[in-house]
């Protein structure tokens, strides 16, 4: 039933402009959660060699792109309190910084607002874009609370020789290459050998076929 005259609000307009406002916490409620549930990247995998100090990006198990990176320069392991870098089946976590302009420095993952030329002297802060990687095995069970990362520095000179202090470093230009296209839940694998030993796609040159439609970056 309608109650009400002229232009004034009826009395159902006006209870179902309340029940609107009333659902639109438990809608947005129900947005992140569904965005916090969305489905890991199972479509991209990085493969990263310490020995040889390359990162490769796979999508569907062919090489998309290899980027030169500084892993830790004190030795490889997982002990609580070292600076490791950790070997074994790892996934990326958490991403953070996107949208952050190149050279965005953070701390505690948070950006502090400065912003840091590549090859600054004397700087070397994490900048530009953090993966936050979770170990999936005993040898790399302690690198989430580690604060184990794959992240952007401004020791760019130092890239492609072990520079870090466990994390995996890249120049700010490619890892935001790499942030735009891989997502969470992605696989990382971190091997002390040659990345052909854990890419056989580079052995056998499938990675650049024809029939592959993702390009093959060798930096």
């Amino acid at each position: 039933m309608r109650i009400g005259t002229g232009n004034a609000p009826t009395v159902e307009t006006a209870a179902t402009t309340t029940d609107g406002a009333a659902r639109r916490p438990y809608l947005l409620l129900l947005a992140l959660l569904l965005a916090s549930c969305a489905a890991p990247d199972t479509q991209h995998q990085i493969v990263i060699s310490t020995r040889e100090q390359k990162l490769a990006l796979l999508d569907r198990g062919n090489v998309m792109a290899i980027y030169p990176v500084s892993t830790s320069k004190f030795g490889l392991g997982d002990w609580r309190g070292s600076r490791f870098t950790p070997l074994g089946q790892l996934q990326i976590a958490e991403k953070l910084g996107g949208n952050a302009p190149p050279g965005a420095v953070f701390k505690d993952r948070r950006r502090t607002g400065e912003i840091i030329q590549a090859n600054s002297p004397g700087r070397d802060p994490i900048v530009t874009r953090i993966f936050w990687l979770r170990g999936l095995e005993a040898q790399n069970a302690n690198a989430f609370g580690r604060d184990i990362y794959i992240h952007g520095t401004p020791e760019e000179w130092k890239i492609g020789s072990p520079a870090s202090y466990g994390c995996i470093r890249m120049r700010s230009s490619d890892i935001i290459q790499l942030y735009n296209i891989v997502g969470v839940g992605a696989a990382v694998t971190i091997v002390n050998a040659p990345l052909a030993t854990a890419v056989p796609s580079l052995v056998t040159a499938h990675s650049m076929s024809a029939a592959n439609p993702a390009p093959f970056v060798m930096r």
